[in-house]
């Protein structure tokens, strides 16, 4: 059994939006050890493992990586008007 934790359908859609518009975000979160990152990152897809839903994309060095997307904490969209901003809360759901 995992314990992941579903995210907000709301932010779910946003980061689609993201992928979709070709737009690039600050994102900030922990990896499974604990250790938090943050980086710029160009987001590619969102795929589902096991019941745990992940976003794809290419950090600042140009290497694909994977977060799951409850250990994400916080993003905000670069170059646009549109913000993804602040901290993420994490709310059960489905999308």
């Amino acid at each position: 059994m995992t314990d992941y934790t579903p995210i907000d359908c709301a932010i779910y859609a946003r980061y689609e939006l993201a992928i979709l518009q070709h737009r690039r975000l600050r994102l900030g979160w922990r990896s499974h050890d604990g250790m938090m990152h943050i980086d710029a990152v160009r987001p590619l897809d969102l795929k589902t493992s096991r019941g745990e839903e992940f976003l794809l994309f290419l950090d600042s060095s140009g290497n694909e990586r994977r977060v799951r997307l409850d250990r994400i904490v916080e993003s905000e969209e670069l170059g646009g008007n549109a913000r993804l901003r602040g901290r993420i809360r994490r709310h059960p759901g489905a999308h």
